[in-house]
């Protein structure tokens, strides 16, 4: 097989892991209860990146920038499989009708931070710059 047939073929597989981000969530013997999530695609982060990009004109000039805050709020709820964030259950009982809001409610800092880091790290999203998002 040439080099080019593993390009045009690759191996399809949703890469998908189970994370402890707090032990607030327990199951009905004590044990934490895992968020399921998935690595994202760079297709599906280029969308988050355009969704959360903003722009503003100041003296004259148009200026783009990228609003770390939704950006992050976007990814957490496109990755998490379970808890679904989108779910009508979950913003009733947090009270918001914006999926993007229901883990800011949801999760402490420190619990949210975890979530992130998990999901850029599955997604191999790790850099500087992403970790620089998170701390926003």
């Amino acid at each position: 097989m040439s080099k080019l047939s593993a390009f045009l073929h690759p191996v399809k597989t949703a890469v998908e892991k189970e994370v402890i981000i707090s032990d607030r969530f327990l199951d009905e013997n004590g044990k934490p209860i895992p968020f399921r999530i998935r690595a994202l695609s760079q297709e599906e982060n280029d969308r988050l990146v355009r969704a959360a990009t903003r722009v503003e004109t100041r003296s004259g000039q148009r200026l783009e920038y990228l609003d770390s805050v939704d950006y992050a709020q976007r990814t957490a709820v496109a990755a998490t499989v379970e808890p679904d964030f989108s779910s009508k259950e979950l913003c009733d009982a947090y009270g918001v009708v914006s999926p993007l809001l229901v883990p800011g409610k949801m999760l402490l800092a420190g619990e949210y931070n975890r979530l992130m880091q998990a999901i850029h790290g599955l997604s191999e999203l790790e850099s500087d710059v992403m970790e620089e998002m998170v701390k926003n």
